[in-house]
C-alpha cells in the first residue's frame, strides 16, 4: 500500500472558534495546537501545513491555576549586556493579553520551518469582537 501525501491542493482549512473566557490556559493552548497542527485530520503529514485556521476571542480573561497571576515571568532580552526585562503575567494580561496566548501555543508548536506558517493561522482578539464573523455564520 502506498503512502498518502496530500497535495496543496487537496488540503482543506476550516476555522475553529474558541473562546478563552474562564477557560484554562495550558488546556486552551493544548487544544488550539493541536487544531493548528492538523493532528485530527485523517490526511495528516507532519512535514506539510495542514493548519486549520484558530480565532480566540477573550484573551483577557483566561484563567491560570495556583499562583502563577503573580508568579509567571515572561523575559525579553535585548541583546546587550543587562538588557533582559523580565514582566509578571498580571502586567502582559493588562498591556497585551495576545502575548501570553501566543507563549503558550508557540512553545506547543515544533520548532521547525513550519512553525511561523502555523502560527499566522492564529488569530487573537482581547474582546469578543473579530472581523473573521463571515466563517461562522455557516452553523
Amino acid at each position: 500500500m502506498k503512502t498518502f501525501a496530500p497535495k496543496s491542493s487537496q488540503i482543506t482549512r476550516s476555522w475553529h472558534l474558541i473562546d478563552a473566557k474562564d477557560a484554562v490556559l495550558g488546556r486552551l493552548a493544548t487544544h488550539a495546537a493541536s487544531l493548528l497542527m492538523g493532528k485530527s485530520k485523517t490526511s495528516f503529514s507532519r512535514h506539510l501545513d495542514m493548519a486549520d485556521h484558530v480565532v480566540v476571542i477573550n484573551a483577557s480573561s483566561v484563567k491560570v491555576t495556583g499562583r502563577k497571576e503573580t508568579q509567571k515571568l515572561y523575559r525579553r532580552h535585548s541583546g546587550y549586556p543587562g538588557g533582559m526585562t523580565v514582566f509578571p503575567l498580571s502586567y502582559v494580561r493588562q498591556h497585551h493579553p495576545d502575548r501570553i496566548i501566543i507563549h503558550a501555543i508557540s512553545g506547543m508548536l515544533p520548532k521547525n520551518k513550519l512553525q511561523d506558517r502555523l502560527l499566522k493561522h492564529l488569530h487573537i482578539y482581547p474582546g469578543s469582537e473579530h472581523p473573521y464573523v463571515k466563517h461562522f455564520k455557516q452553523a
